[in-house]
Parts: structure tokens; sequence; C-alpha cells
């Protein structure tokens, strides 16, 4: 099938995710993938005498030799995808056609080979997973200590570290990292046990109690373990489980762009994504610069946040041993969640590998608003050398609104002179040991230090 322009394009067939990604999730994999569960079916079967050693090698012969437009051709005379493969592979191995397919339903083949492209994609996402979080270690390690000004609800508060801010996002994709390997490592496929699940079909072939070795056999030719348990399908628990951790990620990825377009603009302007010299901000202000990388995260974030809701659905509703709901929406639930996913690293990835720093703005606002947070150590310094708790937070209450109006003003912050020299404060101690209680640049606590055990954590668990 060619692409048409004239026709709609999914955004992710061409625009988001990588080719990767988009391969893993093709026709044409899909379906090399149930020709090679028929050829692992066809080869257990011959050892249990099933069938017969040169009708297996047919089928190897022809494993890969898929013909799309031709499956698509028959698809469109009997409408069912699987049988319009499995009879183009037949109409290719004339020896072993006839023994294809034998003793399965569809899902014995669908489902094994949808486990198997989950499994493929969760890697592809741990691996780009990894290099971002190798990169946020770097970042982090080279700004662990250099001060900024926190904010908690949106206003100036206490100061920190930009690699300390940073650490905080890096450990979020550190749990995703450890959320989505496990999940990866567990990812289990339907085996073959027919119709509903019991067996019955292949039971009748090899006899029931060959059946856990037939089971056993073909798990390690897939090299996937089997559900003990499943219906016609395996649970589709599973697949809410994957979209639940590539939420997650999304909403990690999220927060970090998030802050970022708010620290990108002009009035803060501490972090910037990167942006070429060719690159135009806006059609109608040649100015702009505009966080365009962030934003596209935030808005495929968004959507990738509400794909666990279908597969909830999908796995709640599957009624009794089985329904068909289920089947439009996964062509397109499936691959577009990871390819979402991958996208999304992607971005993150260039940002992280550009991220601009401007130290000038960092210590600006630092300048501006730090002064604020070293009243609580002049509070507790005073409190200590017995001063009245209460009247000396009035007094550095009302020094902190003379500082807040000039500021207002755009004038310089003034409170560090103003408490240097307010002769009550002198009285328990003086300007020398003040003004270097207001320095805010050393009250960080211990943020560069936690901040470096993140690195050394981060490259223990991912290299």
């Amino acid at each position: 099938m060619k692409i048409d322009y004239e026709s709609y394009i999914s955004p992710f067939s061409w625009r988001y995710g990588s080719k990767e990604m988009r391969e893993i999730w093709s026709e044409a994999n899909k379906r090399r993938l149930w020709r090679f569960i028929w050829v692992a079916l066809a080869e257990v079967q011959a050892e249990f005498g099933l069938v017969q050693p040169d009708q297996v090698s047919d089928l190897q012969e022809h494993v890969n030799q898929v013909d799309v437009d031709r499956a698509l051709e028959i698809e469109a005379a009997i409408h069912h995808d699987l049988m319009a493969e499995l009879m183009a592979f037949a109409e290719q191995s004339p020896v072993g056609g006839g023994i294809l397919h034998l003793g399965a339903t569809s899902m014995d083949i669908e489902d094994n080979a949808d486990a198997l492209r989950i499994r493929q994609s969760l890697v592809q996402v741990l691996d780009n997973l990894k290099i971002l979080l190798v990169l946020f270690a770097d970042k982090i390690e080279t700004w662990s200590g250099t001060a900024l000004i926190g904010f908690t609800h949106l206003q100036p508060a206490e100061p920190s570290t930009l690699g300390y801010r940073l650490a905080s996002y890096a450990q979020d994709l550190l749990s995703d990292w450890e959320t989505l390997d496990g999940l990866c490592n567990q990812i289990r496929g339907k085996g073959f046990k027919g119709a509903v699940g019991s067996g019955a079909s292949f039971g009748e072939l090899i006899g029931v109690e060959n059946l856990a070795e037939f089971e056993r056999r073909l798990s390690e030719r897939l090299e996937l373990a089997f559900y003990p348990v499943t219906t016609q399908t395996y649970p589709r628990k599973q697949e809410y489980q994957v979209l639940c951790a590539l939420a997650g990620l999304a909403g990690s990825l999220y927060k970090f762009a998030f802050d970022l377009r708010l620290l990108q603009s002009p009035p803060l302007g501490e972090l910037a994504e990167p942006f070429s010299s060719a690159q135009v901000g806006s059609s109608a202000m040649p100015f702009k610069r505009n966080p365009i990388n962030a934003e596209k995260i935030n808005s495929l974030a968004r959507a990738l946040a509400q794909m666990p809701r279908l597969a909830w659905d999908n796995a709640a509703h599957s009624l009794l041993e089985r329904t068909l709901d289920d089947s439009a929406n996964r062509r397109t639930l499936l691959p577009e969640a990871f390819l979402n996913a991958d996208e999304l690293l992607r971005v993150t990835i260039r940002i992280i590998e550009g991220l601009r720093v401007d130290e000038i703005a960092l210590a600006r606002n630092l300048s501006i608003y730090g002064p604020f947070a070293g009243t609580e150590r002049v509070l507790m310094a005073l409190s200590k050398c017995g001063a009245d708790r209460q009247a000396m937070h009035e007094r550095l209450r009302k020094h902190a609104l003379v500082a807040w109006s000039s500021i207002r003003e755009g004038q310089p912050n003034p409170l560090i002179d103003l408490i240097r020299q307010d002769s009550v404060l002198n009285g328990y101690l003086p300007q020398g040991e003040l003004e270097a209680l207001l320095e805010s640049g050393n009250y960080v606590g211990d943020a560069p230090q936690r901040a470096s055990s993140l690195v050394s954590l981060i490259r223990q668990m991912v290299g």
C-alpha cells in the first residue's frame, strides 16, 4: 500500500516516532511474526509426529516472503486478515502449506505476535530511556552545586541547586525505567490453547497428557513465556499495565517539559531548549523563541495519559471467553501508545543534549529573591542568641515588605542592607554575621550531595 498524500495519514506514520518503532508495528513485521509462529508450531508438531520434516522445511524456506499486497487481495474477498495471510503463505508453500495452523485458533497466532511486538517496543523504549537517564546524570553532575532560587506555589521560596532540580526529574524517570524494565521481563503470550483456552484441539492431536510439554517446547522456540490460564486471548490486563507504565513515563516527561516552558519565559530565563539559527518561532512575530519541543511533549503526553482508560475497558469488557470489541481499537491503541512514548523520549533527549543554561539569569534571580530565604536563618540565629522569636519575626517581616516594594518598583533588593543596619538585630548579631547568614548561595543544605548520589545510582542501575 502506497502512501496517498491526498488522503488522511496518521501523524504517527511519518511525523512522530522513529523508523525503528514504526517497523515494529508495521504490517510486514506483524506478518513476519505470524509466519514465524506458524513455523514454530509446525516444528513442534513435527517433533510429535503430526507433520513431516519436508513440510516444515518448505515452510521455513518461505517464512520471510511476506507479500502484503497478495494478502490484502485475498482479505478483500474473505474479510479475515489472519486467514488471508495464512492463505498467501500456503500459496507460496506447496509442500507444507496444507498443514499450516493445524489445531490453532487465530488468537494463538495473533496474541503471541502482539506479545512479541510489545516486548520489542519496550526494549526500544528502555534503550532510549537509558540514553536519557545517562544524559540527565551528566547534566546533574555538571550543575550539582550551582545555586538557584527555588519556587513553591510559583512563588520564590528558598535556594536549591540546578543539579538537584534536574535530579528530581531524573529520579522520576529512573522509577519509570524500573517499572518498564520489570514489565518487559514479564511479558507473556497466550501460548497455544485454542478457541476458549482449554487446549482441547491440540489435545485431540497429541493427547491431553502431552499439552504441557507441547507448550513448553513452543515457549522455548518463541523465547516467550505463556500465561498458564487464558481464554481465547491472553488477559488484556497485561496491556493495561503496559499502557499505565507508558502513561507514567509520559507524566514524568510532561512535568519536566512544563517546568522548562516556565523557566524559558524571559522573566525567569534560566533554562531553554535548543533553538537553531534558522528556526522560526512565529509567523507573525520574528523575535519569538517559542518552546515548541517542550510544548510538543506536553501535547503528546496529554494524549498518552488517556490511553490506559481504553486499555482498561478492553480488559474489563472482555466478556466470558472472549468478545471482539477490543480488536479494532487495539490496531491503533498499541502502536500509537508506543510511537507516542518513542517520540516523547526522542524529543526530550534532543532537549537535554542541547539544554541551554543561563548562569547570568540564575544569579540574577537568586540575588533578587534569595535574601528573603535568608531571613529564616537569621531568625534561627537570633533565637539561639536569646532574642524573642516572635518579636524578631515581626521585624524581619517588616523589612521584607519594604524590600518587596522596592523590587516591584524595579529597584535592587535592599533586604540585606535593611537587616544588616537594624540596630536591634545588631544587638544580638554583628553586621558581618547577619550578612553571611543572608548569603543565599550557601543555604542549599545537602542538595549537591543528594544530586551526586542520584547520579551514582543512575549509572549503577542503567550503566
